[in-house]
C-alpha cells in the first residue's frame, strides 16, 4: 500500500463554483518532492492540510476534519473505463491518490501512518458538490457519484511531518465498529435510515456527521421514519 502521488491545487478562476471570488483549488495536480502536512485549523478558518494547497470555499471544504482528501487509484480506473476517458491522479481534487488501499472501505477512526513521520485519521467520505461537477464536465455528475458509493476519504491530521510520492501507508489503528466511509456517505446521502449507526464511530467521526445522527435519533429514534 503506497501513496502513488500527492497533488496541490492553485486557486483559478472558474464559472461554476459559489466562491464570492469565483475561484477554486479543486485542479490539483501531482508534485515532486516532500510535502508538508500539518493541522490547517477549524472549519471556516483552517484551509487545506497540505502546504502550498489551495482550499477556497472554506465554508463547505477544509479545516483540521476534512485536511486531507485520500482517492483510491483503483476507483479512478473505474471511473476511466465508465467515462471513456483517462483520469490523471488528482482528477477528484485529491491530495493523496492511494494504491492498494480500499479507501471507501476504510473505517471511520482508522489510523494510517504515510511515510515515516505522518499519522492521519478517518472522518468522512466527500459529499459532492457543484464545483466538483463543473470540474469534472459530466452531465448529472452529482448523481453518478452519489449512486455508485466510493466517495474516498477526508483525514485528520494526527501527526505532521511530510510526505511523498512513493511513500508506504501502513494501516496502524482499525477500531472495534463497522462504520465505513462508504456506510457513512450512504448515510448523509441516500439512506438516512442508517444514520443512527454511525453513532459507533464515537469522536473520530466528523462533527457534522454527528450532529446530523443524533439530531435523527432525536427526531426518530434508532429505527426508521414512519
Amino acid at each position: 500500500m503506497k501513496l502513488l502521488s500527492v497533488n496541490l491545487g492553485r486557486p483559478e478562476a472558474v464559472p461554476y463554483t459559489d466562491h464570492r471570488d469565483g475561484v477554486t483549488g479543486i485542479d490539483k495536480r501531482p508534485v515532486d518532492g516532500p510535502v508538508r502536512v500539518a493541522a490547517p485549523g477549524p472549519k471556516g478558518f483552517g484551509a487545506s492540510g497540505l502546504a502550498g494547497d489551495a482550499v477556497c470555499e472554506t465554508r463547505h471544504h477544509g479545516g483540521d476534519d476534512q485536511a486531507v482528501y485520500a482517492v483510491a487509484r483503483e476507483d479512478l480506473d473505474a471511473w476511466e473505463r465508465a467515462l471513456g476517458r483517462p483520469l490523471t491522479n488528482g482528477s477528484f481534487g485529491e491530495n493523496l491518490t492511494t494504491e492498494g488501499i480500499d479507501v471507501s472501505g476504510a473505517l471511520i477512526g482508522e489510523r494510517w501512518a504515510v511515510g515515516p513521520e505522518v499519522l492521519l485519521e478517518i472522518t468522512s467520505g466527500r459529499i459532492p458538490c457543484r464545483t466538483f461537477q463543473g470540474h469534472m464536465g459530466e452531465k448529472g455528475w452529482v448523481k453518478r457519484f452519489t449512486e455508485r458509493g466510493a466517495p474516498g476519504a477526508y483525514l485528520r491530521v494526527i501527526r505532521p511531518g511530510e510526505i511523498r510520492a512513493g511513500d508506504a501507508v501502513r494501516i496502524v489503528h482499525r477500531p472495534d465498529h463497522e462504520v465505513t466511509v462508504a456506510l457513512q456517505f450512504r448515510a448523509v446521502t441516500t439512506e438516512r435510515s442508517l444514520l443512527p449507526r454511525l453513532l459507533a464511530a464515537g469522536e473520530a467521526l466528523h462533527p457534522e456527521a454527528v450532529a446530523t445522527a443524533r439530531t435523527y435519533v432525536e427526531k426518530y429514534g434508532t429505527g426508521s421514519p414512519a
